[in-house]
């Protein structure tokens, strides 16, 4: 299995704190990848166990990346977030952890500095993943090709099967080709498809598309209208013993908090949340005094400390709202510097944090 005996590689200490945000115990960080790597050992792997090991790896990664940069240990878990992320077929479009930015900071470090060739082509399919976000044809057929990868090595795997219908449905919604409906509507039909375990974060969307295909509305096929009859007969047959659960790894909240306090400050220009979402409303009061893109500067800065925060605090309530409101306001302007934040910002939002209102509204529009 991926994971084997790479845990070795990293030995933490602990060293002198820098100046960051975020603050956690290195050697606490350890103790959580010890724990979710003996237990998958213990347990055997399966796809479960190996995306719990990579979100302790991940949040490890994030710590370093964030306190202590120049430490030996972030070049080792970088390496380990490849090594693991890349023998899971990591993709952001299906794994919810909110850490594209590390697993691009690690898979950029690796392809740099690793010897191993074997460890840099992993890295370099990495970073074609993660660079991928501003382009959601790609990426969405990065992630049918990622999943059935997984479901290839873990064969019959609940979890598994259900990322690959995961996958088909989140590449319908982030490019609306409906051959990607007709995919995940096929996969849901077939017979070893877990009906009984369908998440609450896209499966009942797609129990409702299933409900509303119908000749002629939107786009739905002869073909989509069996596979959906034969998905909903599936489901109503164990729709009272339904099973409500997603992939879910590690919970952040353990060492990376939920919420970005009030007096914590992002970006360059050391914004607070308050400071941004006040800087927001004034950069949207100038534009609707027409100064255009003379507000240009000022987004971007905005831009930034939302990014900044969202490194720190990838599960703040908020962060949907706040990158939302960054979209809509570079989308007032039409340089090319605010043209182009605005697809990071989107990237971030759409693919990241899909299942918000926020970005359903904007893939909606």
């Amino acid at each position: 299995m991926a994971a084997a005996t790479l845990t070795a590689a990293v030995v933490f200490a602990s060293p002198p704190p820098a100046r960051a945000t975020l603050l956690v115990d290195p050697l606490a960080l350890y103790q959580q990848m010890k724990a979710a790597y003996a237990k998958g050992a213990t347990d055997g792997w399966n796809y479960r166990s190996q995306e719990t090991y990579l979100a302790t790896i991940f949040n490890a990664g994030r710590a370093y990346s964030l306190q202590y940069p120049t430490d030996p240990n972030y070049g080792a878990l970088a390496t380990l977030t490849v090594q693991i992320g890349g023998g899971l077929h990591y993709n952001p479009l299906t794994n919810h952890d909110g850490a594209v930015w590390w697993v691009r900071e690690a898979a950029d470090w690796v392809a740099k500095h690793s010897l191993d060739v074997p460890t840099i082509q992993l890295a370099q399919a990495l970073l074609a993943r993660v660079n991928s976000e501003t382009d959601p044809e790609q990426l969405a057929r990065y992630a049918e090709t990622d999943a059935a990868a997984n479901l290839q090595a873990y064969p019959r795997d609940v979890d598994a099967t259900l990322v690959q219908c995961e996958a088909s449905w989140r590449g319908w919604l982030l490019t609306h080709d409906t051959a990607w409906r007709t995919l995940a509507l096929r996969q849901a039909a077939a017979p070893e498809f877990p009906v009984a375990h369908l998440p609450t974060t896209w499966g009942n969307e797609l129990v409702a598309a299933a409900q509303g295909a119908s000749p002629g509305n939107d786009g739905y096929t002869a073909a989509d209208l069996g596979y959906a009859q034969t998905f909903l007969t599936r489901l109503r047959a164990v729709d009272p013993l339904r099973v409500i659960t997603t992939v879910t790894a590690l919970p952040h909240d353990a060492y990376l908090s939920m919420l970005a306090p009030a007096d914590e400050y992002f970006g360059p220009m050391g914004m607070s949340i308050l400071g941004i979402e006040n800087q927001l409303k004034h950069i949207n009061l100038m534009l609707d005094y027409n100064y255009g893109n003379a507000e240009s500067s000022p987004a971007l800065d905005v831009a930034n400390s939302i990014v900044d925060m969202q490194k720190v605090y990838p599960r703040d309530r908020d962060l949907p709202m706040l990158l939302y409101w960054c979209y809509t306001t570079l989308d007032r302007m039409t340089d090319e510097r605010s043209r182009r934040a605005k697809g990071e910002i989107k990237a971030i939002l759409t693919v990241e944090y899909q299942d918000s209102p926020q970005a359903r509204k904007l893939l909606g529009a």
